[in-house]
């Protein structure tokens, strides 16, 4: 007979710690051949995103972690001063570009003169040939449910209600399925230090460019700026991020006309009305063979086989998701 502790099963844990090990290996396995997909992937290495403090544990020892760097950094408009937002600090370039473009002060028309990064005084400059004022925008801005509390500004209901995804992407339940695992097996800032999220812009069953950021409109900010600067189609791509689905990330993807959006976090019921308003696959709850899809059902095909799709073990679960 076999003997409980705590009313666990001790051939139950052995099988859960078995999985857990074939995960694990799987999951290496993956980590190894994912990164030939990415264009631009996480930097969980650089020393500058981190910073390493000591402290204590629950039983009062001393230890020692890293945490998320987070800084300001104040973006210009030609010779007009936008907003300062909170960061990590890294692409700086694509942060600001992504944010204007959001906020519907740059065109995707404009033609960016330059882009100046100033480290010390904390700036970036996008200049354009463009001649531009927002004063009166400026004077009304809403706070995001971001982490980090993002701004949007002024009329950007307005454009999001002129525009509906018309594209013809699909969306086959096997690329979601690989894309959930090989994302998860990336290393990333989150893995390393927590207190951040990951936004990954995607085609079919590979993800392509991973940022992250203390703040999740950050981190599509910086993706929108980056798909700008280096001209990239959004109509047969797929959006995939580790926050919640609010209006903000609805607006934002549906602005950056990707068809298709992905989180493993929930819903918000604003976030839900304004996709399907715009004609938006929103998938949330995606965790293991799970997911929960609201909007944009006609794109979902559904090809995979989930007697060989298995859930996640806790052990390897991310916070955002739980």
């Amino acid at each position: 007979m076999l003997s409980k502790k705590r009313g666990i099963n001790v051939s139950d844990r052995w099988l859960n710690g078995l999985y857990l090990m074939r995960y694990l290996f799987r999951a290496d396995f993956i980590m190894r051949d994912v990164f030939k997909d990415y264009i631009l992937g996480p930097s969980p290495e650089n020393p500058s995103l981190t910073e390493v403090v000591t402290g204590q544990d629950q039983e009062g020892k001393k230890i020692t972690t890293s945490v998320v760097a987070e800084r300001p950094l104040t973006i210009f408009l030609n010779s007009q001063e936008i907003v300062t937002v909170m960061t990590i600090g890294d692409y700086p370039d694509m942060l600001a570009v992504g944010f204007l473009l959001n906020q519907n002060m740059l065109h995707l028309d404009d033609d960016i003169v330059s882009i100046d990064f100033d480290e010390d005084l904390e700036v970036v400059v996008v200049r354009t040939r463009r001649e531009t004022n927002f004063e009166q925008k400026l004077q009304k801005k809403t706070l995001t449910s971001g982490c980090a509390q993002g701004t949007v500004f002024g009329d950007l209901m307005e454009k999001f209600e002129s525009i509906s995804i018309k594209s013809k992407a699909i969306l086959r339940t096997t690329w979601l399925y690989a894309l959930s695992q090989k994302i998860n097996a990336t290393p990333s800032l989150y893995l390393k230090a927590g207190a951040i999220h990951g936004c990954v812009l995607c085609k079919k069953d590979k993800p392509l460019v991973y940022m992250e950021d203390v703040g999740r409109h950050n981190a599509i900010d910086k993706i929108a700026g980056y798909m700008f600067l280096k001209n990239i189609t959004p109509a047969d791509k797929i959006f995939y991020t580790t926050g919640r689905l609010t209006s903000e990330m609805v607006i934002k993807t549906v602005q950056m006309r990707i068809p298709i959006l992905i989180s493993r976090s929930g819903f918000t019921a604003w976030g839900v009305q304004l996709a399907n308003d715009a004609k938006l696959t929103l998938i949330g709850r995606a965790k293991g063979r799970r997911f929960t899809a609201l909007s944009g059902l006609e794109r979902i095909i559904y090809d995979a086989d989930l007697t060989q799709i298995r859930d996640e073990p806790r052990q390897v679960s991310r916070k955002a998701s739980r």
